[in-house]
């Protein structure tokens, strides 16, 4: 029914532009040509679609065709964009049209109808492209969903059981007449004179090829390692990579020979329609089964080279059997495919041919997951490749669990009839196998030839490049895994065409190219603001008169302007429509309202911090208890280097909110305290001449304002003095403090002035209640005159705290 009305709608539209209409007149005879085919196209799709008894060859068909109108749909959407938006700011200087009985100059109105008309000339036909390419995506949305469905349908479909002895027969009979059909075609085509005057005519072409093939397959690999011996003068003994190059030349010269040879067959035409059916095939067989030898010898050089045990030399030469026989029945597997579409056999005959295969496969994939089970163990006593090994086998176990899985799933299903679905399983999966093994051994390439050009050396494996090459590798890699497991090419074209358009965020259309330009407008902007900055630190502000602090809060301050530029120029470059994000933005406001208030918080701290500068880098503060330089300021939290080198994070926030005490700020002039204590009996007024000497005399003190010499008081042990004095750089204070110390100390002892020590009486009340507590019979007999009570000197070291404390 929505079909309907929409072909409704449309049919009405494009009769009213025939029609003379408004759209008529903007409408070309070539576009409206073109529409016409879309039309008839879109009606015959709609048909088909309505039906669903096409073939999926015709359905492909018939969605390429809508493909092609739909991108020129797309492009048109685009189109004038730029004369669009020249027309419409032209209309909104005009201003709005008069209203009521108020009537417009004739001069205006007819510059309103002119730019009014060149508007429409060019809207309606984006108009109707929008329409068309709305419509060329759901006929398409709707060939792929049926042909998904069958693929589907197919997939789960039950067939006959291989295993019937009753249909062993007819399968064997249709197997002979193919063979049999083969071989006559190619003795007919020997017999005929047309194909004994090709092979006169191109004999010396055909023996070049042959000779180049047989020379190729013959001394391919020998000439593979001469080139390789001469390479390796070029450098990098030792590193892998011309050894790497070499395999591949080993197997690239027999390829190019079978390929003569095939050319070779081909030229003669004595093959007939099934011979060059299976003639085309050949080339792509014979990659499959050098490539797996290859895979198979590089696994077990990247498994040695990894820290893991040599196999034997049988189990070896068993490991690369079994991958050749894998390449086997690939190769088997396109056979009967090829068999039952130039055959066109029974599905019975289909089962009994592939049954085999998918059992053999199956079992090879157990063998070779128990090979590596028992034989591939990891060494500990080697630890040179203990990590590279540890993410390799992890791999490698993850791996065996799926096969042991696939090899046991896959002939049960094949049993039972399920012959698709077995397919689908255990072929793909050694597809993949070797995918993963073909990944890992070209990561391992690539990043040997890095540390080669780069001098890294094994040191390179542990790099950021290397990381980055495999997550490269692996999102290569999954297309060509999509195309294993069953999807089709259009769905893959469909998808990054998708891509390339784009999806809409908050009216927003973010595409690839407008991110890549964003972001190498940002990168650049980035770029700009670090030289600035660095430029500022290291060149202009050292020669001007603001203090540290300043010049740090100028570069920082730099920094986040320059950032905020950068991203709001790559937003306009890029074409994002700020105002679509308005209530994104507000929701977002509010969501960092309530969970992200902490950082906000600290973030404009940090910018106070900047602006105000209470405490600045390089600065001497105390923030709850905690002293030491002020080293960073970021937009979050600030790093203080305490006195013990331990750097102490301390959130804007706290900085701001709290109390803190900024030894520096300013200027570096502050006030050391030194606390003196003399014995009672000396004479005050020496001793406070002896001190303000020694403030005078040393050279970090100031002599305006003059130190002072202050008598606190009277101390349970001691007369109590205090220097007084205001240092040039309050960082030396403990230095400060120590030099008086000493000096003190000298004069006094030069003085003979008495520095007392603490001490303590302590006297016993009640003695005779200690004695009777654990006392002796003997010890009852003590003379009364021997229990009197005595004073005890003891020392400070003897007491906890207090003074003349009781017993």
């Amino acid at each position: 029914m929505l079909r309907r009305v929409r072909l409704f709608f449309t049919l009405f539209l494009v009769c009213f532009a025939m029609l003379g209409g408004p759209v008529a007149a903007q409408l070309t005879d070539r576009q409206s040509e073109y529409y016409q085919g879309w039309l008839s196209t879109a009606n015959r799709a709609e048909t088909v679609i309505e039906a669903n008894r096409a073939s999926n060859a015709a359905l492909e068909n018939l969605r390429s065709e809508i493909n092609g109108y739909r991108e020129d749909f797309n492009r048109a959407r685009g189109a004038n964009t730029e004369r669009i938006q020249t027309l419409q700011s032209q209309l909104d200087a005009l201003g709005p049209k008069p209203e009521g009985d108020a009537i417009e100059p004739e001069d205006i109105a007819n510059i309103r109808a002119h730019l009014e008309e060149q508007l429409n000339s060019l809207r309606v036909p984006r108009i109707i492209s929008e329409e068309a390419f709305s419509r060329a995506n759901g006929l398409i949305s709707e060939i792929d969903q049926i042909i998904r469905h069958r693929q589907t349908k197919e997939l789960l479909e039950r067939g006959p059981s291989p295993i019937n002895p009753a249909s062993w027969g007819p399968a064997w009979t249709d197997v002979k007449n193919a063979l049999r059909s083969l071989v006559n075609e190619t003795i007919e085509n020997l017999r005929t004179d047309v194909v004994h005057e090709q092979i006169r005519e191109r004999g010396l072409v055909i023996f070049v090829f042959v000779a180049i093939a047989t020379v190729l397959l013959m001394f391919g690999r020998r000439w593979s390692e001469r080139g390789g011996d001469y390479l390796r003068r070029l450098g990098g003994s030792g590193s892998g990579v011309w050894t790497f190059v070499i395999s591949l030349l080993r197997i690239a010269l027999p390829w190019l020979g079978v390929l003569a040879a095939v050319v070779a067959v081909s030229l003669t035409e004595v093959l007939g329609v099934r011979g060059a059916l299976l003639l085309e095939k050949i080339p792509f067989w014979a990659a499959i089964i050098l490539f797996y030898d290859w895979i198979g010898r590089q696994i077990y050089l990247i498994g040695e080279a990894q820290g893991f045990k040599q196999l034997s030399a049988a189990k070896i030469r068993e490991l690369r059997v079994y991958i050749d026989l894998l390449a086997l029945m690939l190769i088997l597997h396109e056979l009967t495919i090829l068999f039952q579409e130039i055959e066109n056999v029974s599905d019975t005959t289909r089962a009994v041919v592939s049954f085999p295969v998918v059992v053999v496969t199956a079992l090879l994939l157990l063998r070779v997951r128990h090979i590596r089970t028992a034989d591939i163990q990891h060494d500990a006593s080697d630890t040179s490749g203990a990590t590279r090994a540890a993410g390799f086998g992890q791999l490698v176990e993850f791996l065996r669990r799926a096969l042991f899985i696939l090899g046991i799933t896959t002939p049960v299903l094949a049993v039972f009839g399920y012959t698709n679905a077995a397919e689908a399983i255990v072929f793909p999966a050694v597809k993949t196998l070797v995918l993963i093994a073909a990944l890992v051994i070209f990561h391992r390439f690539i990043t040997q030839v890095y540390g080669w050009i780069t001098g890294q050396d094994e040191a390179v494996w542990d790099s950021l490049f290397s990381v980055l090459v495999g997550f490269a590798l692996a999102i290569l890699a999954l297309p060509v895994l999509a195309l294993y497991w069953g999807a089709r090419e259009t769905d893959l074209l469909e998808a990054w065409t998708r891509l390339l358009r784009g999806f809409d965020v908050g009216g927003v259309t973010i595409s690839p190219s407008n991110f890549f330009t964003f972001l190498i407008v940002f990168l650049i902007g980035y770029g700009l603001t670090r030289m600035l900055q660095s430029g500022l630190r290291n060149s202009l502000l050292p020669k001007t008169k603001i203090d540290p602090g300043g010049q740090n809060a100028i570069a920082a301050g730099t920094g986040y302007v320059g950032v905020f530029l950068a991203a709001l120029v790559a937003i306009m470059v890029a074409g994002f429509d700020l105002s679509s994000l308005a209530i994104v933005a507000g929701a977002l406001s509010v969501g960092i309202g309530f969970g992200l208030q902490t950082i906000v918080s600290n973030f404009v701290s940090g910018i106070i911090l900047l602006v105000e500068r209470p405490i600045s880098k390089g600065d001497w503060i105390d923030v709850n208890g905690m002293m030491g330089y002020v080293r960073d300021i970021s937009v979050r939290s600030t790093r203080i280097e305490t006195f013990d080198r331990t750097d102490l994070i301390v959130p804007n926030s706290d900085l701001i909110s709290g109390v803190v005490t900024n030894y520096t700020r300013g200027n570096t002039i502050g006030r050391v305290i030194v606390p003196v204590g003399v014995a009672y009996g000396t004479d005050t007024r020496l001793v406070e001449k002896i001190l303000g000497d020694v403030a005078n005399s040393h050279p970090m003190v100031v002599a305006n304002p003059a130190p002072t010499v202050v008598f606190q008081g009277f101390g349970a042990d001691s007369l109590d003095f205090e220097i007084r004095a205001i240092l040039r750089d309050v960082n030396w204070v403990l230095s400060v403090k120590s030099d008086m110390n000493h000096e003190i100390n000298r004069r006094f002892v030069e003085e003979g002035i008495e520095i007392p020590f603490a001490q303590r009486d302590v006297w016993l009340r009640n003695p005779e209640t200690l004695q009777s507590k654990g006392s002796t019979p003997d010890a009852d007999k003590t003379p009364p005159e021997q229990s009197k009570t005595k004073p005890i000197d003891m020392s400070e070291t003897d007491l906890s705290e207090g003074d003349g404390d009781e017993i």
